[in-house]
């Protein structure tokens, strides 16, 4: 599952993905890329504003 979503994240050009060994056992390392980070900033500010118009109503 979580290797279909890193593939998709890494199609759309939100992640770049490195992988290797640490000794015997493979290891798969990911980072941000600009257009992921600001996808992420623009996520996260919606949800905030999700949450932020739940408090208003009460």
């Amino acid at each position: 599952m979580l290797s279909k979503q890193v593939s998709t994240l890494e199609a759309a050009g939100y992640v770049r993905v490195k992988k290797g060994y640490v000794g015997k056992r493979p290891r798969t390392g990911l980072s941000l890329t600009g257009k992921g980070r600001a996808a992420l900033t623009m996520h996260v500010a919606a949800l905030r504003e999700i949450a932020g118009s739940t408090h208003s109503h009460q």
